[in-house]
């Protein structure tokens, strides 16, 4: 959660930098270097396939999707290990 939160702060904190959206090639680095980081930390999930192409959108780097995507992913992961307890203890 951290690496992601980390990545949003910084696309909307360099924001200037960053602003050219499809054409930038700094934010396409980031971008890359974060989902290869996140899918090594957590493992591939399709939540970071649509974070990563609406990155490439002008203006949508003012929503943190990679913090979302995360988010959803540990999200889905707890129900995931509730479901697996509650199969075990009935």
């Amino acid at each position: 959660m951290t690496v992601a939160i980390a990545a949003d702060v910084l696309q909307l904190a360099v924001f200037p930098l960053f602003v050219e959206g499809a054409i930038s090639p700094a934010d396409d680095l980031v971008d890359l270097c974060i989902a290869g980081v996140l899918s090594s930390l957590v493992g591939w999930h399709w939540e970071f396939a649509p974070s990563f192409l609406a990155k490439l959108v002008p203006g949508v780097d003012l929503v943190p999707l990679w913090t979302l995507a995360v988010a959803n992913v540990y999200r889905k992961s707890k129900q995931i290990a509730v479901g697996a307890e509650a199969k075990r203890g009935g």
